[in-house]
């Protein structure tokens, strides 16, 4: 029955008791969603999983001096927030771009941008956590000769220009 405090939205039978609010324990997640040369992503959030509707979400793990291979993500949007580790990304059509996050920092991936995520630590794991705007994990690889060294390009708030 739709109802005012729902915003007009029904009540399942079960008073949203397994149609409500899921815990995905960490030592769970699921390893086979498509991956990357390079990288181990696990998936915590999906259709799959838990009927998501709009987002994926999960984990990645890049190995002390490793790198993915070149790849983008079709029309999906990604946002990657490093646990620990240090991660050093390029992008571009030739990935001549490069910047580099620590713990705590977020990266945002735009829609089909090319880019490869390196852990530039030689004896740490880089650990992320992925969300992605759509409940599948389009993955597109990419045979991309890269240029040799990459422009650092630093990121500028658009909203707060100017403060520091």
């Amino acid at each position: 029955m739709a109802d005012e405090a729902h915003g007009g939205h029904a009540v399942p039978e079960d008073g949203w008791k397994h149609t409500g609010v899921k815990v995905i324990p960490g030592d769970s997640l699921d390893t086979n969603t498509p991956s990357t040369p390079g990288m181990n992503r696990a998936a915590a959030i999906n259709f799959a999983r838990v009927g998501a509707q709009k987002i994926w979400a999960g984990t990645v793990h890049i190995h002390a001096n490793a790198k993915t291979g070149a790849h983008h993500h079709g029309p999906l949007e990604s946002v990657i927030y490093v646990i620990r580790g240090k991660a050093r990304m390029r992008w571009g059509e030739k990935l001549e771009f490069v910047a580099e996050a620590g713990p705590g920092d977020f990266i945002f991936v735009p829609p089909y941008v090319p880019h490869q995520e390196i852990n530039a630590s030689s004896d740490e794991t880089l650990e992320c956590v992925l969300v992605r705007s759509d409940n599948e994990a389009v993955v597109v690889n990419l045979d991309i000769e890269p240029v040799e060294k990459p422009e650092e390009v630093a990121w500028v708030d658009p909203i707060h220009k100017g403060q520091a």
